[in-house]
């Protein structure tokens, strides 16, 4: 779990007074890294300037399971649909060229810098308009393609209060505090705004109840939504948490913008943490869980907020995280993607104009596989000609291995074997995509 001034992953005692939430957990599938692989090699090159991406994450999963955001092969597609259900985020992702660089990055400025840009859509009013800019988050990378080892570490930056957020009234589920008609109405009416507004989930939402009737609306309509209110405001938040006594992340930044825009109207705010599960082909919302928070008025000064958001690695500490990818890929394809890696290095570093692909579709003919013919023909293939044919009628003799690198002593023996078909036979034994 995690206060609003730290992080810290175990569960507390939930007579605690100061509101907790459970931290995002990255959740990067193979296909993300695929397509970072893809766009490395064809499009960003040595290019590091910062990339906009875009995840998902849902608010139905199954107790046990941690609040993840997920990337997948769709996270460079801005047009990509999100799948049913899910909220989208969108990112910024820095992918570095080197170790170095990576492990070097200075990550509390771009932590900074994203929790300013966070903080002025609040005060700016944009977030309002577009509350998907609360919900940013941060991907630093380094993709070492020869090995398929991915480094990463994640960052989802939320904005801090100084000394927390106090509980009025503690969480309790939906199903505690409403009755089943209750319940019903406000998950039809947001349905239907879901439908309306075009979108697969809503990230936060106005809502109003009264005996029978459940009212919900968009963030930006707060001032004429909550005019006959007598100054209660109820909030929902799509939340991705399920545990019973803690919100997830995605709240932290709505609180923000609440207490900057009516912290000095209001003294509390309900918040409802909307949760969608469907299991067996039956959906239920009455575990969504609902509580009241007093909200700081006055804590919040012109400059922005402290703020924090980098995810810890499996072992707990602040570092970053490794994928090894190598052991599902075929050594063959392994040696074909580290041979075009390093051809598209050379010509990125020193031939930017060379056409690859001319070369890799040349055949090339060798009349004669002695020494010159061996060492032109380790050339080609280092150059990524992939079609070499060899013509020569002599066979190896015991003079030849010294100076013709395709060929050993055990060739020799016997009357030594035909020059070509050995040393086509040693050329794919070197390379296998010759």
């Amino acid at each position: 779990m995690a206060t609003a001034s730290s992080e810290v992953h175990h569960p507390v005692d939930p007579g605690i007074t100061k509101l907790q939430f459970a931290p995002f957990s990255s959740a990067l599938d193979a296909g993300f890294w695929h397509e970072l692989t893809q766009k490395k090699l064809n499009e960003y090159r040595l290019d590091e300037t910062p990339k906009v991406i875009k995840g998902y994450y849902y608010n139905g999963d199954p107790l046990g399971l941690p609040a993840r955001l997920t990337l997948e092969f769709s996270a460079f597609d801005m047009n990509a649909s999100i799948p049913a259900h899910c909220c989208p985020a969108f990112g910024t992702l820095y992918n570095t060229n080197t170790f170095e660089t990576f492990k070097s990055c200075d990550k509390k400025s771009l932590l900074e810098k994203e929790a300013n840009e966070i903080w002025e859509s609040i005060k700016s009013g944009a977030a309002l308009e577009n509350p998907m800019l609360l919900n940013r988050f941060l991907l630093l990378t380094f993709a070492d393609l020869k090995k398929y080892h991915f480094y990463y570490w994640f960052c989802y930056p939320a904005l801090c209060f100084p000394d927390g957020i106090h509980i009025i009234q503690k969480p309790v589920c939906l199903g505690d505090r409403f009755p089943l008609n209750q319940i019903q109405a406000l998950q039809k009416a947001y349905d239907e705004l879901c439908q309306k507004e075009g979108v697969t989930a809503l990230p936060y939402f106005l809502i109003k109840y009264h005996d029978n009737s459940v009212m919900v609306s968009l963030l930006k309509k707060w001032d004429g939504f909550f005019q006959d209110q007598g100054g209660k405001v109820t909030v929902g938040v799509y939340d991705p948490c399920n545990l019973s006594h803690y919100p997830g992340w995605p709240l932290r930044n709505f609180l923000i913008l609440a207490a900057h825009k009516w912290g000095s109207i209001l003294k509390s705010v309900e918040v409802l943490c909307f949760r969608d599960r469907t299991m067996q082909g039956v959906r239920d919302i009455t575990h969504s869980i609902i509580f009241e928070i007093k909200l700081p008025e006055g804590v919040l000064g012109p400059d922005c907020p402290k703020a924090v958001g980098w995810e810890k690695n499996q072992k707990g500490g602040m570092g970053p995280r490794m994928v090894n990818l190598s052991e599902c890929m075929d050594p063959k394809r392994l040696a074909e993607s580290s041979v075009d890696l390093n051809l598209k290095l050379m010509c990125w570093r020193l031939v930017p104009t060379l056409d690859l692909e001319k070369i890799v579709s040349a055949k090339c003919l060798l009349l004669g596989a002695g020494t010159l013919g061996c060492s032109v023909a380790r050339t080609l293939m280092g150059w990524g000609v992939r079609k070499i044919t060899f013509v020569d009628n002599a066979k190896i003799s015991y003079s030849n291995p010294v100076r013709q690198p395709l060929y050993e002593f055990e060739d020799c023996l016997s009357g030594g074997k035909p020059k070509a078909l050995a040393a086509a036979d040693r050329l794919q034994k070197i390379f296998p995509g010759v």
